[in-house]
């Protein structure tokens, strides 16, 4: 009774510390804090303005001396001040949406598979500068994995495939491990820069980052769809300076992505090519499952299906997947231990 009181005290929250975006879990409670990786920071002070959606609202629309930036680039911190200073406001806020203020959480923190042992160092200094008592770390996908609630622990195959904004998680998943992972350093950001490359290639016309993004939700598509679809693209022209406006449609966007989108799918298909036969007996049965907001790109699951010969289908809810399934790891601390990642001995908490 006295542990499940002092644990309640304790607060402890799953962080999905994503490259575009950061969902927090409080134990619990559910996902309390669905806020974009972005901080505001005025360079001539070096105080931080904004965190999060405020921050967001800034971005391309400061001052010089005013930047909004990503801390974490591909997954991976880039920043160390900077994303300490985000992860202590995300473990504050979800704390402030609490009536009892305890002691230090413990937090678990979803990192991308394949990252070094420094990398992974780094995450934890971070989370435990910004007010964290015990950092443990869980790979995105198998962390996905247990959000989409498949079998992670039973002898089978389960095939996941994470697409966040910096890096595609594409692993094979049984007894607790993670049998066979690739990440790849093309995700969401990479089709939204190749739509801003595409623009300056054929119209000689400069876009924002906030207008690719918004042309990819409208209209990006991995695969023919039978709805056409068109809409404005407006931004500078890059020969006479001024402001110009062009129709583009879904067609001139699926062949502005199709490069990236190919190497995922090849990502993909040579996973499936390494996986044990008797494995992919099972992943043939229980199919390819697709989470992150990459997932969300029309047709993509149409197109790995037919690329690999296997099932593949779009788990429910994919954007908060990592951040379900670390909270289930969370919640139940006991049973799900194996599933995170060792990164040495760990300080007693103080």
């Amino acid at each position: 009774m006295f542990n499940k009181l002092f644990s309640y005290l304790s607060q402890d929250i799953a962080i999905d510390l994503g490259t575009a975006n950061s969902l927090v879990y409080v134990r619990g409670e559910g996902i309390v804090i669905a806020e974009p990786s972005v901080v505001a920071i005025n360079k001539k002070t070096g105080q931080v303005l904004a965190i999060g959606n405020e921050a967001k609202k800034m971005v391309g629309k400061t001052p010089s001396h005013i930047v909004a930036t990503r801390p974490l680039v591909k997954g991976v911190i880039s920043d160390f001040e900077v994303t300490e200073q985000m992860l202590r406001y995300f473990i504050e806020k979800a704390q402030k949406k609490r009536f009892l203020i305890g002691q230090a959480p413990r937090v678990i923190i979803g990192i991308p598979c394949g990252v070094t042992e420094v990398e992974k160092k780094a995450v934890q200094d971070a989370a435990k500068s910004g007010g964290a008592r015990e950092v443990f770390l869980i790979e995105q996908p198998m962390a996905a994995a247990i959000g989409a609630r498949l079998p992670v622990q039973e002898a089978g195959g389960n095939f996941i495939v994470d697409i966040g904004g910096g890096t595609t998680e594409v692993a094979v998943i049984s007894l607790g491990g993670l049998v066979l992972a690739k990440s790849l350093r093309i995700a969401g950001d990479k089709l939204s820069e190749d739509i801003i490359y595409f623009g300056q290639e054929e119209y000689k016309l400069l876009i924002g980052e906030r207008t690719a993004e918004n042309i990819k939700i409208n209209l990006g598509s991995a695969y023919p769809v039978k709805q056409k679809k068109e809409m404005p693209m407006r931004g500078r022209n890059l020969v006479t300076g001024l402001p110009e406006e062009i129709s583009v449609s879904d067609v001139d966007i699926r062949r502005a992505m199709e490069k990236s989108v190919k190497q995922i799918v090849n990502a993909i298909k040579a996973t499936v090519e390494e996986t044990p036969p008797e494995l992919l007996a099972d992943i043939m049965s229980r199919g390819i499952h697709l989470a992150g907001g990459g997932a969300l790109l029309r047709g993509l699951d149409s197109l790995i299906s037919k690329e690999t010969k296997i099932p593949c289908k779009i788990i429910d809810d994919p954007l908060t997947a990592v951040a379900r399934g670390a909270g289930m790891v969370l919640e139940n601390i006991d049973e799900l231990h194996d599933v995170l990642v060792e990164i040495g001995e760990l300080e007693p908490p103080k």
